[in-house]
């Protein structure tokens, strides 16, 4: 691990303005990324800004037809939350799937998102449920978010504080995940509102993305065999060790139609 300035801020203008500041600045919700990348030596950052200090950054609470979550709520919390168990219990159930005891009870929903790991749980659940991510300047809609592998909207300055959930008539997901980190090897999460379908997959490529074609099939009829005969095609998914590209695919539709069932 190289050298770097630890800072703990106490608000969150304060890590803005030192992670501004900063040479080469990374903003730090649980680390269950940030302190293996360092551990490893594949990072070398002049500070960290460890957020985990800044009151008002964690807590779930229900406003109006949306369940708000703060940046730095653990995954763990979000599993055991009522609030989101009685109003999105798909969102829990997703949380609660996420890695071992160890990481639910560290790492954060900012975090996640802010990482923007192609195999993260949390991506699929804020594009689906088409959440809006707030941050110290702004409001992001999901389908601006998301940008690219371990890319976001986000400014090097700007941080997340919190996440307003829209609560869905249905909703599920289901992933196919990595027997050892629990990554989502694929994951899709299908939320059903009055207006629309929204259907989101994760781990299959280099970043989140919407089924537009499968969401145009269960708009029109929301069963596991509307979305039967439409196959996602394996140009562009990821091809590794674990899953090739024509898997992946494969595993797309999969995991759909079973979210499908799940939530209707």
């Amino acid at each position: 691990m190289y050298n770097f300035q630890y800072h703990s801020p106490k608000t969150v203008a304060e890590a803005a303005k030192t992670v501004a500041a900063a040479a080469d600045g990374k903003l730090m919700g649980g680390g269950m990324t940030l302190i293996p990348t360092l551990k490893l030596r594949l990072a070398k950052p002049s500070d960290v800004v460890d957020l985990g200090r800044i009151a008002g950054l964690q807590g779930i609470k229900r406003e109006g037809n949306a369940v708000v979550i703060g940046a730095m709520t653990r995954h763990a919390d979000v599993a055991g939350s009522d609030a989101v168990k009685s109003a999105i219990p798909a969102l829990a159930a997703l949380a609660g799937g996420i890695g071992d005891p160890a990481v639910r009870n560290r790492g954060t929903i900012g975090g996640s998102l802010a990482n923007n790991d192609p195999s993260a749980d949390y991506p699929a659940a804020v594009l689906a449920l088409n959440a809006t991510i707030v941050t110290n300047k702004r409001k992001i809609a999901a389908d601006d978010f998301f940008k690219g592998m371990f890319e976001t909207a986000l400014a090097a300055d700007e941080i997340i504080t919190a996440v307003s959930f829209p609560v869905p008539e249905k909703a599920a997901y289901m992933k196919f995940p990595n027997p050892a980190s629990r990554y989502a090897i694929v994951g899709v999460f299908v939320a059903k509102t009055k207006d629309a379908v929204r259907t989101a997959v994760t781990g299959a490529g280099a970043c989140v993305f919407r089924q537009k074609e499968m969401e145009a099939a269960l708009g029109k009829a929301f069963t596991p065999d509307a979305i039967k005969p439409i196959a996602q095609k394996p140009d562009g998914l990821n091809s590794d060790i674990h899953a090739s590209a024509e898997y992946r695919a494969h595993l797309v539709g999969v995991m759909a139609r079973r979210a499908v069932a799940a939530a209707g």
